[in-house]
């Protein structure tokens, strides 16, 4: 029978995690940006709308790699 006990917080990778997450979000910014300079302004202001998240979500990462960093340090 398998065991109800939750697996131990490893957190030792998440910071390189979060930094992969945060180079492919501004290579998909990046990109998008691109698509953006050849589309109506419809689409232009919905692809920079969804950028303007995204930076927001960068934002949030890079907070959050401090604060694994923070925590791998004291560990």
């Amino acid at each position: 029978m398998a065991s109800n006990q939750p697996k131990p917080d490893d957190r030792s990778d998440n910071v390189e995690k979060l930094q992969n997450m945060i180079d492919n979000t501004l290579e998909n910014i990046e990109k998008a940006e691109d698509t953006a300079s050849l589309s109506n302004n419809e689409e232009r202001a919905k692809i920079e709308a969804k950028n303007e998240r995204r930076r927001e979500s960068i934002e949030a990462m890079r907070s959050e790699v401090k604060d694994e960093a923070q925590y791998n340090n004291y560990q």
